[in-house]
Order: structure tokens, then sequence, then C-alpha cells
């Protein structure tokens, strides 16, 4: 007998994911017996299997945050449709053209006839869509978020894992600033490995040259999934912006230094817990997708960013294989 088909759209980022690994995993756990089908990115898909909450990917993305223009799927309707995407209606009319049983998803004066939860633009993402969730009567933990240890060992065990690059120019901290950072750690007796992805490599060169670090330990041009989940997972900490890499860490239950700008911590913020300590001047709110430096990452300053790492030392991390944030 065929399984009802439950059909999720999040065809954004590595973060957005890992951001939707609670409700994911509450659909999971709400609708058991369905066959849970995610539409994101291909290449996330080794997250997506790593969460436990995923049957199978079907390949969907779009340029910046858009909304795919149509999705290849087969077979009949899916018996419900969620969209974890966004709050529509491009989104809603994406999942209504495929004419599903039953649609999850926001409210939106776009598609009236959704009567969906209300959208709150200032909420915390991973608490937006457990609420959404709970709406339609399915519990939802925003803290069951973290993935299960990488079945590899680390390439560098106990490095401290610089990451400089974001999705915009607009996230990213002063390379010279994560240089400084990198030099300052490596006196303390520390190994530094600086990360990029695809396209990052002239960034990662730059730190890596100005911080004097082996060829080895300058990690540019995007590593394996699995490689990426067994590095962060063995780190000593994560120091990033607010970017995919910080969500991996915080999914792995590994220390972190995230910097933020444009964006505030309290809608993208790891838990509130002394493991993941989080830097934020508070302002007004930026461009997310800018081309310059956001001002309020230009405010962090290099000794903040070496304080705020010396608070992780003495934090203790969740048992391997753990569940939940807290």
């Amino acid at each position: 007998m065929t399984r009802p088909r439950l059909l999720v759209l999040r065809a954004l980022g590595l973060g957005d994911l890992l951001a939707g690994v609670p409700a994911l995993r509450a659909l999971r756990r709400g609708l058991p017996g369905h066959d849970v089908v995610l539409a994101a990115p291909a290449a996330l898909e080794p997250v997506a299997r790593a969460s436990g909450a995923v049957d199978r990917l079907l390949p969907a993305c779009a340029p910046g945050r858009a909304v795919p223009r149509a999705l290849d799927w087969d077979g009949p309707p899916p018996d419900v449709a969620v969209d974890l995407h966004g709050n529509g209606p491009p989104s809603h009319r994406l999942l209504q053209s495929l004419r599903p049983r039953r649609l999850l998803a926001f409210a939106h004066p776009g598609t009236p006839e959704i009567e969906g939860p209300p959208w709150w633009a200032e909420e915390h993402e991973r608490d937006r869509w457990c609420r959404f969730l709970e709406f339609y009567g399915v519990p939802a933990d925003p803290a069951d978020l973290l993935l299960p240890p990488p079945s590899g060992p680390s390439p560098a065990p106990g490095a401290v894992v610089l990451h400089p690059g974001a999705g915009a120019p607009s996230r990213c901290w002063p390379l010279e600033r994560y240089a400084a950072v990198a030099v300052a750690l490596r006196e303390r007796g520390h190994r530094v490995v600086v990360t990029g992805g695809a396209g990052e490599e002239e960034l990662v060169a730059r730190v890596a040259g100005r911080a004097d670090l082996p060829d080895a330990d300058a990690r540019g041009g995007g590593l394996p999934f699995e490689g990426l989940f067994a590095l962060v997972a063995g780190a000593r900490a994560v120091v990033s912006g607010d970017t995919g890499i910080a969500h991996l860490a915080v999914a792995h239950g590994t220390p972190t230094v995230t910097l933020f700008g444009p964006v505030p911590p309290s809608r993208w913020g790891p838990p509130a817990l002394p493991r993941h300590q989080v830097l934020w001047h508070p302002g007004p709110d930026g461009d997310p997708h800018g081309h310059r430096t956001d001002p309020a990452l230009l405010r962090i300053a290099t000794d903040e960013v070496l304080d705020a790492f010396d608070r992780l030392e003495r934090v203790e991390r969740p048992e391997p294989g753990g569940r939940r944030a807290g």
C-alpha cells in the first residue's frame, strides 16, 4: 500500500534548513506514516538526511530567497503540503498548483482562502515555524535541533574554525579582523582553520595569508558536507557571522562566537546557552543582502571576539547524539 505523501517547501539555504529542523521533526512525529518529501536545494540532501525527519529530497531552488517557479512533483497530488518557505503568497501559489488535499500555510491577504496563523516579522525563525505548526495542531519543540554525530573523524580535531564569508557582503566582518583573531588564537596555542564556501577561495586565502596559516588550514571552495560536519562537530569553537556554518555548529553542540549585523540575534541567534556567545550592537535593522559590511558588524571589535572566546573555555557540550539544545 502506498504511503500518504507530505510535501514540505523550504527551498532556501543551509542555515534556513537547520533552523527548520524542529518543525520538520514535529511534522514527522505529528503525521506518522507519511512519506516526507522536502523541496530544497539538492546540495542540502545530506543535511536533510541527518535530521532524521525527511524521507526524500525533491531538488528545488531559486536565486536568493525567491520561490522556485515550479516543482518537479510526480504522481498524484500531495496528501499534505506545508509551506515552510515564507509567508506567501508566491510560495502558497506554488503549492496550490499541485492541488494538495490539505495545505498548511501562514495567512496572507493575497491568499485569503488560507486560514492560517498570522506572520510576525520580529519572531525568531525557529519559534515562528513551531508556532505555525502548533496552530494546525502539530506540537513542536524549538529546542529539538541537534544533529547526530558525523560518521567520520574531524580533519582538524580541536581546531578553532573561522568562517569569514556569508551569503552577502553586509554580513561579512572585515577580513583583517578575522586575521587578527587568528593570529591571537595561534599565539595562545590553538590550531586555527579558515573555511569558506564555493567562490570564497580568495577570501579564505587572504585571511590565511595575513595570519600565516599553513596551506592545510585554509579550506576554501566549500568542503563536502560530510567533511564540513566532521570539522565543525570536532571543533573547539566556530567563529563566524550569521551564516549557515553558525547554525551547523549549533546543531552539533559546538561552542560558537557569532557576530550579528544587520539582522539581530533575536531573529536568527542560537539558543541562550553559555556555549553560544553572541556579539551584537543594537541599532536600526540593515539590509541582510546588502553589498557593504553593515555598520552594526563594523562596531564589533577584535578584542570583543577574543573576550567572547575566553568565555567559552569552561562550557560543557551536550552528549553526542542528543536531540535537544538544552
